[in-house]
């Protein structure tokens, strides 16, 4: 059981009306709540966590996650209104307009964590750059990182932080204790000022980094070396969600390898963390060829 720990909001997606107004259309989002759905519908036990509305929106996100075979019972519910999202799409690829303040999301405390029964966590997105949930989020994954296998993809969004140098504690005291980092060639210079990857194995507890790098592909690195996965090839509608999937695919991988332990990822051969990693891809290249996060079930593969 995998349990995937952040953000579900509504993203606001541009559309024209049948009189050719400009609208915009409202469709679950968020970017570990797309991981979530995309482990569900590749057939992996799922479970959500979050701090989710009790409104329209918040019924519509719960009403997805079932559909997608993913439990949010772990997931608190208050009566704060669901973040929102409008997004601007250039050329196929997304920027993003969200509204946060005293969300249900947002509002989420270290009070408000579960109890986690799942094999291995799932963090990540802009669920980890404000207060107070930034901190719950965080003190979830020390909590259970002794134990559990943790990964971690930071998402970032510049134009959503405000206090950086506190982001960037947060970031690190996270990376530190997790067994696998996702992180895109954008982000990871933002982070640490390079694009080679392989610093992020100085955490002792880091096993493995998937540097990502859009229609380039994936780089595995580990402390046995590096292999390059290539991108499936795809026709690009738009690339909402893609990253999500792809964390979707590798854990999906692991799990479907028997691999979903700290021993498992430590032990695992490159064969394995490619064939995940293909897996992570795979799926990738199906979301992007369609609007919005729509990640593939199984049988699409």
């Amino acid at each position: 059981m995998i349990i995937c720990c952040g953000e579900a909001l509504i993203d606001m997606l541009p559309r024209e009306t049948a009189a050719g107004e400009a609208a915009f259309a409202p469709y679950a989002g968020g970017a570990v709540f797309n991981t979530a759905i995309a482990l569900g519908r590749l057939g992996a036990p799922v479970q959500f966590f979050c701090g989710l509305s009790s409104d329209l929106f918040g019924e519509q996100l719960r009403s997805v996650l079932s559909d997608s075979q993913v439990d949010s019972s772990p997931s608190h519910i208050s009566d704060r209104p669901t973040t929102l999202a409008f997004v601007r799409l250039t050329n196929g690829h997304a920027s993003y307009a969200f509204y946060d303040e005293n969300t249900a999301g947002r509002m989420l405390t270290p009070a408000d964590l579960p109890t986690v029964t799942a094999d291995a966590l799932f963090f990540g997105g802009i669920s980890l750059v404000v207060e107070p949930c930034g901190e719950a989020y965080k003190a979830l994954m020390l909590r259970e990182a002794p134990a559990k296998l943790t990964m971690i993809d930071p998402n970032i969004r510049p134009g959503f932080i405000t206090d950086a140098a506190a982001y960037r504690a947060r970031l690190n005291a996270m990376l530190a204790v997790a067994d696998i980092v996702k992180i895109s060639d954008e982000d990871l210079q933002w982070l640490t000022g390079d694009t080679d990857g392989a610093s992020l194995l100085d955490n002792a507890a880091t096993q493995v980094v998937l540097l990502t790098r859009g229609a380039d592909g994936v780089t595995v690195i580990t402390r046995r070396g590096r292999f390059d996965v290539a991108a499936e090839r795809a026709e690009v509608v738009d690339t909402v969600g893609a990253g999500d999937t792809f964390n979707a695919g590798f854990l999906a991988g692991l799990d479907q390898a028997g691999l979903l332990t700290k021993a498992g990822v430590a032990q695992a051969t490159d064969d394995q963390l490619r064939t995940a990693a293909a897996l992570g891809a795979k799926a990738a290249a199906i979301t992007v060829a369609r609007a919005g996060a729509n990640p593939p079930w199984a049988h699409e593969l």
